[in-house]
């Protein structure tokens, strides 16, 4: 399997299980509507799990906030950079137009359109964008530096994955709250660029005001771990 392929197929389980279950808990008339911010939380810690495996060829970085901090490192080719980050959003758009097609019944009887858009993508819980960005900074930073700590240390040895899956867990339930977490930037754009062009009733606008914020903060959060790991660790 090409590194590509790898990348694709691993970002698309990733959100269609992350995204599926924000689609299952808040959309009217599901069986788990309402079951709340743990739920949501556990579930994509186990859908970046999944992602994980399935990606395993590629290293499974299924974000390219990850994917421009290990090349900083100087651990993947700058080359193998755009085809990463390319893949990673058709995977995350494709696994975007699945949870529409699996959650198709249940659009119409949900009356938000905030609700609608909170599936595909993230939005802050009081809306301030210096204090967006930096909520995101930093949620990226304990991903990335959490991520290199793991994947250099030998007490997690074979447990690195499920270790990764339990850090996006802590983070989404620890830090989550002020912007819903998107600590990657093709999580939040392709499912929103989805939600943009797919024809779901009464879905409202997309909010691209806010869409450069999952996507900037990420990228500096994400390249400040990587530098500080790099001084701190060598």
């Amino acid at each position: 399997m090409s590194v590509y392929l790898s990348e694709f197929l691993g970002t698309m389980m990733m959100i269609l299980l992350g995204d599926g279950v924000v689609a299952g808990v808040l959309l009217k008339g599901s069986k788990a509507e309402g079951a709340g911010w743990i739920t949501i939380t556990l579930a994509w810690g186990l859908a970046v799990l999944i992602g994980i495996y399935v990606a395993a060829a590629s290293g499974a970085h299924m974000n390219p906030a990850i994917t421009l901090a290990l090349a900083s490192l100087g651990k993947l080719a700058w080359g193998l950079v755009p085809g990463y980050i390319a893949a990673q959003m058709a995977g995350a758009f494709t696994g975007a137009v699945l949870v529409y097609l699996h959650y198709f019944a249940l659009w119409p009887g949900t009356d938000d359109p905030a609700k609608k858009l909170g599936v595909f993508c993230t939005a802050p819980a009081v809306r301030h964008l210096p204090s967006n960005l930096l909520t995101e900074i930093i949620g990226t930073f304990v991903l990335v530096y959490g991520v290199l700590a793991i994947g250099a240390n030998r007490m997690t040895e074979g447990l690195a994955p499920l270790a990764i899956a339990l850090l996006v867990v802590v983070i989404g339930m620890c830090l989550g709250g002020p912007t819903g977490y998107a600590i990657n930037p093709a999580r939040d754009f392709a499912p929103r660029l989805a939600h943009a062009l797919l024809p779901i009733p009464g879905k409202g606008g997309s909010d691209w005001g806010y869409a450069f914020v999952p996507i900037v903060g990420p990228v500096i959060g994400a390249l400040g771990a990587a530098f500080f790991y790099h001084a701190v660790a060598g």
